[in-house]
């Protein structure tokens, strides 16, 4: 289980269809607007994340 970085939801990273790649690591989301909110941002959210 991870994170997801906008929201915050527990997301299972094994299973979840909806992930980004962004500095080399794999962010998973709990939903595609989540995945679409980190892709317009990333930097914000992967070290909100970190």
């Amino acid at each position: 289980m991870t994170t997801d970085p906008v929201c915050g939801m527990r997301v299972d990273d094994n299973s979840s269809q909806h992930q980004a790649q962004y500095g080399g690591q794999t962010y998973s989301f709990c939903s595609q607007q989540c995945k679409n909110e980190f892709e317009q941002n990333p930097e914000q959210y992967a070290r909100s994340a970190a």
